[in-house]
């Protein structure tokens, strides 16, 4: 990638920034995705492959401009697995996987407060989740700090289609209703975002009156 970067290199990768190359992890990673779906190990490999290059790429990016290097990022998420990990690595101690994740998220919140994490109610969602993966997380969020979702919500309603969903279930739901939202015209990807911050929106504004 050194190579691919220098003066005499390949002209497009020479052109290319942070920002321009964004969408090319996005659709390796979802490549990557279907392979794990589909648990094609011989095509796994090679997209895991393609998603690494974006990881070097970045880095390299990184290094030219005096930031950090892929070795730098290499040492970071070393590092946070053995801070993550103190019962692996240390003197604590976890029997099961539940304490393994209770342990992992009180290690993980408080990295957060020493670091610059806000005072929302709600942890830093990375804003570019898809708009699924943002939904679930805006709920798992009001269920782990026991928020209140407000009007938005309707709890009778999730009980309901938990004691009776299944994943096959929930995929011809999802997919009727994406089905549905292109025969009306609407964006089901925006909806589904848009609904989501109301209610992160509603939840947050509920819990700063209750404070």
């Amino acid at each position: 990638m050194a190579r691919l970067r220098a003066p005499n290199g390949c002209p497009w990768d020479l052109e290319q920034d942070h920002q321009s190359i964004a969408e090319c992890l996005v659709d390796e990673c979802s490549e990557l995705l279907e392979t794990i779906d589909n648990l094609d190990m011989d095509h796994m490999k090679e997209e895991l492959g393609d998603v690494l290059l974006q990881v070097v790429f970045h880095s390299q990016l990184a290094k030219e401009s005096e930031h950090f290097d892929f070795e730098a990022v290499a040492r970071e998420v070393n590092d946070k697995l053995i801070r993550r990990h103190p019962h692996v690595f240390g003197d604590s101690s976890a029997e099961d996987s539940e304490q393994v994740l209770h342990q992992w998220e009180e290690i993980k919140a408080q990295e957060k407060k020493n670091g610059s994490q806000s005072n929302n109610v709600f942890k830093n969602l990375p804003p570019s989740l898809p708009a699924l993966m943002y939904a679930v997380d805006i709920y798992k969020q009001i269920q782990k700090q026991d928020l209140p979702a407000g009007s938005l919500v309707d709890e009778d309603s999730i009980e309901t289609l938990t004691n009776s969903i299944d994943e096959e279930t929930a995929g011809a739901l999802l997919f009727e209703i994406a089905a549905a939202c292109r025969r009306k015209g609407i964006d089901p990807e925006s909806s589904v975002r848009r609904y989501s911050r109301a209610v992160k929106s509603e939840t947050e504004a509920l819990a700063s009156e209750g404070d």
